[in-house]
């Protein structure tokens, strides 16, 4: 892939935010778009505009054990699939201890089955080509979430592992990956919050969980980053336009200034445990 190829990116999530700000970013650079959300029906003003300047949308969604039976119906008609972005997806925000059975399934429906459905639907096509490439959307909360996101972080974490290895699998294929590492951004996933059913218990008041779901319902988290730049510079990575130039072969993709502690905290974190038990680490092996 050169930075002159156009491409064909089916994006997910499309209907507002970080899927919206990519599917116009990459529209701009030339290349042909096909752009999901559950409900086009809703959002009937920019479907006109996605279709205006060339895309496409359809409806699609993740969390449908159906929803690979749309790549199939795209590749059949004659759409080539280069570029599968996988970005749509939402944080139920509730405590490990009362987030119930059916939140969970919900979240890992969207956040990592859902995805890997996809996935499995577009790889056959792109391995026959010998090309294509997979973004999946991740989050710092993977990395390190803040209190009340343990499930949604447990999902991106599960995505990235399963990534990471994908990227092994299909590299003899000229199939490429890429983790977008996504901090705070101005999307309405922070403003449209969605809590946890069950009321949290009373020895959970004064903690920081009761304080970060009081500063989540009145939106007082306020975002670090500017979507449209970072989707800028992910459709520039995948490109190998401007910022992407010459690192089309990289794999992770850290986006948003709160992302840098994160980053450096994770080090830490790993680097901190080989320091403490480096020596029993290695003393396990077989005599």
């Amino acid at each position: 892939m050169t930075a002159t190829t156009k491409l064909t990116w089916l994006i997910t999530g499309c209907s507002s935010g970080l899927g919206l700000s990519l599917t116009r970013a990459a529209l701009a650079g030339g290349h042909k778009v096909i752009a999901t959300s559950r409900n086009p029906s809703r959002t009937p003003e920019l479907v006109s505009e996605i279709e205006s300047k060339g895309g496409k949308w359809v409806p699609l969604d993740v969390q449908s054990g159906d929803s690979g039976k749309v790549i199939a119906e795209l590749e059949s008609g004659g759409d080539q699939i280069d570029v599968l972005v996988n970005n749509a997806g939402y944080c139920i925000y509730a405590p490990i201890e009362t987030i119930e059975d059916e939140e969970v399934r919900r979240q890992l429906e969207a956040m990592y089955f859902g995805p890997l459905r996809l996935m499995q639907a577009v790889l056959p096509h792109m391995r026959r080509r010998r090309s294509g490439t997979i973004v999946n959307m991740s989050s710092g909360a993977s990395l390190d979430g803040i209190p009340t996101m343990g499930v949604y972080a447990g999902a991106k974490a599960g995505l990235d592992a399963s990534t990471r290895i994908l990227a092994k699998e299909v590299a003899p294929f000229n199939i490429r990956t890429l983790t977008v590492v996504l901090g705070t951004f101005n999307t309405n996933m922070l403003p449209s919050v969605v809590l946890g059913k069950a009321a949290l218990p009373d020895d959970y008041a004064g903690t920081f969980v009761e304080q970060v779901q009081g500063l989540l319902t009145t939106n007082k988290i306020q975002p670090n980053g500017d979507k449209d730049k970072a989707m800028q510079a992910v459709y520039q990575v995948v490109a190998g336009e401007g910022v992407g130039e010459g690192h089309q072969a990289e794999k992770l993709l850290p986006l948003g200034s709160d992302m840098t502690p994160r980053l450096k905290g994770s080090q830490d974190y790993l680097g901190h445990a080989l320091e403490v038990f480096g020596s029993v680490t290695n003393s396990v092996d077989v005599d």
